[in-house]
């Protein structure tokens, strides 16, 4: 495994499991599968609804605390100065856990100035290794920045060869900010896993479409979260710390960027806001 340095020096996976829509059934198997093959970055958020499947994984494993890394998220609905501590403790104590190692601000809805200072004072306090924030377009993270005493340490956003975000990554590392993507492997499109130069890079480096992605993204100071169910697939995604793409191979993905988003709409589109309001 590889190591990425956060800007208040703690150190974290490059690779981890998601479980978005994931059943507590499949939490229960896919964890300790990722475990075993070596993963330790875990990332799940509160609606998500199985925080409590992954502390049951997690307790069974057995594997030291120490060499962790957990993630959740913070409902926008929960955002507020008393409301974001009642919600952060309900999933440190559904995942069974102490403190966590990184807390996000899921969603740059609400009143996000309030749940980020609550953010600041748990950090204060040791409760929270670091802090940061999920879906925050770069006018909402600078505008975060800007206004706050402590920059984030993570940013999660959907990065992966159509959607690049070159720009975005520019602008966070000038701050301090690590960008970390979800949905690093495009959610399988078929414009990308049957690209001629994503496949003629994986077959001059005996892997797959899917691995050169996630070795592009590693070495361009990405860290991912990626999901599978699959022990197999599992293994294959964490099988990616034997072998370096050339800089030619890391211009020629370039290439391919559309600026394309595949989850439906960001956001930034208001559309997305309505969406949420009616998920509870």
């Amino acid at each position: 495994m590889e190591y990425i340095k956060l800007n208040n020096g703690v150190e974290m996976p490059k690779l981890g499991l998601g479980v978005f829509q994931m059943n507590d059934e499949q939490v229960r198997a896919a964890v300790p599968a990722a475990l075993e093959s070596g993963y330790r970055l875990i990332d799940t958020a509160s609606r998500y609804y199985n925080e409590k499947a992954v502390g049951a994984a997690l307790a069974e494993a057995g594997v030291p605390r120490e060499e962790l890394f957990i993630t959740t998220k913070l409902w926008f609905k929960d955002h507020g100065p008393t409301q974001t501590r009642e919600a952060f403790q309900v999933s440190l104590d559904n995942l069974g856990l102490d403190y966590l190692d990184l807390y996000l601000i899921h969603q740059p809805f609400g009143d996000f100035y309030r749940a980020w200072e609550a953010l600041e004072a748990l950090l204060d306090e040791g409760r929270i290794r670091a802090i940061g924030v999920s879906n925050f377009f770069a006018d909402r993270y600078f505008d975060l920045v800007t206004h706050h005493r402590t920059v984030p340490a993570v940013n999660q956003l959907e990065t992966h060869p159509l959607n690049q975000q070159m720009a975005t990554q520019a602008l966070m590392h000038q701050h301090g900010t690590v960008l970390q993507a979800w949905s690093p492997l495009a959610q399988a499109h078929q414009d990308v896993f049957n690209h001629p130069t994503l496949i003629r890079i994986a077959q001059a480096h005996s892997k797959t479409v899917a691995q050169v992605i996630l070795r592009w993204l590693i070495q361009r100071d990405i860290p991912v979260v990626v999901k599978s169910t699959q022990p197999e697939r599992l293994r294959e995604n964490i099988d990616v710390f034997d072998f370096q793409l050339t800089q030619d191979e890391m211009q020629a993905i370039l290439a391919v960027d559309r600026q394309q988003v595949l989850a439906g709409f960001t956001h930034q589109d208001p559309r997305m806001l309505e969406l949420l309001l009616t998920l509870g």
